[in-house]
C-alpha cells in the first residue's frame, strides 16, 4: 500500500514564533513545509531558505498550496489572515490569542463551519506536559495562583497584558475548573505601552472555586508557576522548567512528593497535534470554541481594568 501524501503546512509570520512553527514542520514525519509568508520580504527568504521551501508572495498563493496554516501575525491581524485562508480552503493553528474581540472571534468560527475546516487556537500551555499531570491530578479545585512574568518586549504590545500573557492561564484555568465564571475583580496598571502592563484578576467560578492570576510584561525575570488546592492537597508546578511537587494529607501527616513530568518540547508537541487532527479531521484539544472562551473572560478583565480607570 502506497503510503499517504504528505500533509502539505504553512505558516504566515515568521518572526520571534512563526519560524519555529517553520522549523517543526519541516522536522515532522508526514509533514512538508510548503512554504511561508511575511510583511517583511527579506525575513521570509531567510526562513525558507533554511528549510529549503516556498515564499509566498500572497495569502492565495499560500492557501492554494497548503492543507494546514500557522497564523503567527500580530493579534490585530489574525482574523483577516484566518478568514482569508479558511475561505481558501485550509486547516488553521490560529496563534493565541484567537483574535482581538468577540465579533471576530464570531466571524472565524462561522466561516470554519461553512468551510467545514478545523481550527485550533495556540494555547500551548495545554500541550506542555504539566498540564497533563494537571488535567489527570486536578479533581475539585478550590484555589488557584497562576504567575505569568516576562521582561519587556514590544512583540505583543499592540495588546494589553491579558491578552498577552494572562490568557495562558485563563485558558490553564478554565481547563481545570470547568465551571463559569460568575464574579471578576481586577485591576492594571500601565508603564510602557499604551495598555495595561501588569495585572492581577480573581476570577469567582459558580461551584466556589477560585483563580487569582498575576501577569507582568515588565519583570527582570520569567516566570511561569501555578499551584492549585484542593481537599487534601496542593501542586505546585512550573510550566517553564516543567516540575513540580505535590503536597498531600495522609493518616500519617502531610507527605511531599516529586511530580515525575515527562519533559517535551510543547511547541511541538501542539503541532504533532495539530497535524494528526487534520490528517483525522478530528477535533482539537484546544479548538476555537474553547479559545473563544478564553478570549471572551480576558476581553472582560480587560474592560474591567480600562473602566477603572486605567
Amino acid at each position: 500500500m502506497a503510503e499517504p501524501a504528505p500533509l502539505r503546512a504553512g505558516v504566515v509570520g515568521v518572526g520571534y514564533l512563526g519560524q519555529h512553527h517553520a522549523r517543526i514542520y519541516a522536522e515532522l514525519p508526514g509533514v512538508r513545509l510548503a512554504g511561508v509568508l511575511d510583511s517583511n520580504p527579506g525575513r521570509a527568504i531567510e526562513i525558507a531558505s533554511r528549510h529549503d521551501c516556498a515564499v509566498f508572495g500572497s495569502l492565495a498563493e499560500l492557501g492554494a498550496a497548503c492543507d494546514a496554516v500557522s497564523v503567527a501575525v500580530p493579534t490585530d491581524r489574525h482574523a483577516e489572515v484566518s478568514l482569508a485562508l479558511l475561505k481558501a480552503g485550509c486547516h488553521l493553528l490560529i496563534e493565541k490569542p484567537l483574535c482581538a474581540s468577540l465579533a471576530e472571534a464570531e466571524a472565524i468560527l462561522a466561516a470554519a463551519q461553512a468551510a467545514d475546516r478545523i481550527v485550533q487556537v495556540g494555547h500551548i500551555e495545554h500541550f506542555n506536559p504539566v498540564m497533563a499531570f494537571l488535567e489527570e491530578a486536578v479533581q475539585s479545585p478550590r484555589f488557584i495562583q497562576a504567575e505569568r512574568l516576562a521582561p519587556f518586549n514590544p512583540r505583543g504590545t499592540e495588546v494589553g497584558v491579558v491578552l498577552d500573557l494572562m490568557i495562558h492561564d485563563i485558558g490553564v484555568v478554565l481547563q481545570l475548573v470547568r465551571q463559569p465564571v460568575v464574579r471578576y475583580d481586577c485591576v492594571g496598571v500601565r508603564v510602557l505601552t499604551k495598555h495595561e502592563d501588569i495585572a492581577n484578576a480573581r476570577l469567582v467560578f459558580e461551584g466556589g472555586a477560585v483563580a487569582n492570576l498575576n501577569a507582568s510584561r515588565v519583570s527582570e525575570k520569567k516566570v511561569r508557576e501555578i499551584r492549585v488546592f484542593q481537599p487534601d492537597t496542593y501542586l505546585s508546578l512550573d510550566f517553564a522548567n516543567q516540575a513540580g511537587h505535590l503536597v498531600r494529607r495522609t493518616p500519617l501527616g502531610l507527605k511531599r512528593e516529586d511530580i515525575p513530568v515527562e519533559k517535551g518540547e510543547p511547541l511541538r508537541l501542539e503541532l504533532t497535534a495539530f497535524a494528526d487532527c487534520v490528517r483525522r479531521f478530528a477535533a482539537p484539544k484546544v479548538g476555537a470554541a474553547l479559545g473563544k472562551s478564553a478570549l471572551e473572560i480576558a476581553i472582560a478583565i480587560t474592560e474591567q481594568i480600562r473602566a477603572s480607570g486605567l
